[in-house]
């Protein structure tokens, strides 16, 4: 689904990602493959997607056209949103809650907070992101949150992630996580203050992307801290 989703992605921004210096070598931007080509592995992916949920509970299996609707409405988004990286967040945060359902069979409160998690926190790293296209974006009319945030797109990713961080301990809390689960967070939280701090300051393209990646490290020390502190 991460892949279709990046393929409804590219398909809905093939005309914009011509016209923008990161993405003109795509392969849809660029010609190197043309539409039919993707629309068939997409669905090749989702015909996979489909056979892989069939194996779920009846709970799962009716969470999942909600992951597929947000994934095709995200790319839309950008036209008309201002914080277009909400959708993705969301996108991104079913498949917790997906997860959740097919492994308890069941809803708790705890999930919710969990998809909240992701959701901002997609939203911080993906503002990081793309402070790479700004000049591009506003170019061409694109909306993404580091055009609406501006200047003060620092506060708002700090902000967003205590957020992520207040949704992620009080998951924690109620499932009775223990103490190593909240160093996990407190060195994520100092590691994520930092990021905040250098936002403060202009950051090239270079050093936005260099920041999104590190997020890739974030993910797994929450990943680590969620797995120990259930022992």
């Amino acid at each position: 689904m991460r892949s279709a989703g990046v393929i409804i992605n590219d398909l809905a921004d093939r005309s914009f990602d011509r016209q923008v210096t990161r993405t003109q070598t795509r392969p849809l931007a660029s010609g190197a493959l043309r539409p039919w080509h993707a629309i068939l592995f997409l669905g090749v992916l989702l015909a996979i997607a489909v056979s892989l949920l069939l194996f779920l509970n009846p709970l799962a299996i009716r969470l999942g056209p909600v992951a597929l609707v947000l994934a095709t409405i995200y790319p839309f988004t950008k036209r008309f949103f201002h914080v277009p990286q909400l959708f993705l967040g969301m996108a991104f945060g079913w498949g917790a809650v997906m997860a959740w359902a097919a492994v308890r069979n069941q809803l708790d409160p705890a999930v919710w907070l969990l998809f909240a998690a992701t959701l901002c926190w997609a939203v911080a790293y993906d503002t990081i992101y793309a402070l790479q296209d700004v000049e591009d974006d506003l170019r061409i009319g694109v909306n993404s949150s580091a055009i609406f945030f501006g200047s003060h797109v620092w506060i708002a990713v700090g902000i967003i992630e205590m957020a992520m961080l207040g949704c992620l301990a009080t998951a924690g809390w109620l499932e009775n996580l223990n103490a190593v689960f909240y160093g996990g967070l407190a060195g994520v939280t100092g590691f994520l203050s930092q990021q905040v701090w250098r936002l403060r300051d202009e950051v090239s393209p270079s050093e936005a992307f260099a920041m999104f990646k590190q997020h890739t490290l974030i993910g797994l020390v929450l990943l680590v801290a969620i797995w120990t502190g259930t022992l």
